[in-house]
């Protein structure tokens, strides 16, 4: 890979519906050059694939944090699912360490925010947390 095929990945990145034209005004390049690029990434494993955002994908959340759990036993499935089941939980992560899962929370208020972690504490088999806030995310 090369600074045109970065700059190129990058472009896609803001905009993966860009067309080869919009590409290669970007880029300051030629279609055909946009094009070869884009397949040898593609036939090389470099791009390996294309995805839609939602809405829902790009949620405002005012209040967001990571919340590492620790589970009593084997109960970590369960209480997998029920994370998963909360609205409020965007994602969930088994992991290895000190903790067993870290769910990653986002809500519109800290009051909002703290009902979440409370809910989450009562939880059968939750037998330790701890919590961080995110203050930014930059990519």
């Amino acid at each position: 890979m090369d600074i045109l095929d970065n700059r190129l990945i990058a472009a896609l990145k803001r905009n993966g519906r860009a067309s080869l034209s919009e590409l290669a005004s970007i880029l300051e390049v030629t279609r055909s050059t946009v094009r070869v690029r884009l397949d040898r990434l593609v036939q090389g494993g470099e791009i390996a694939g294309f995805t839609v955002l939602t809405r829902a994908d790009l949620r405002p959340d005012a209040v967001r944090g990571l919340m590492m759990l620790e589970i009593e036993g084997r109960g970590a499935e369960k209480t997998m699912k029920q994370l998963q089941r909360m609205s409020q939980v965007n994602a969930v992560h088994s992991t290895n360490g000190a903790w067993d899962l870290i769910a990653e929370i986002g809500t519109e208020t800290l009051e909002q925010f703290d009902q979440v972690l409370f809910t989450i504490r009562r939880m059968e088999g939750v037998s330790r947390s701890e919590t961080n806030l995110l203050l930014s995310t930059r990519r």
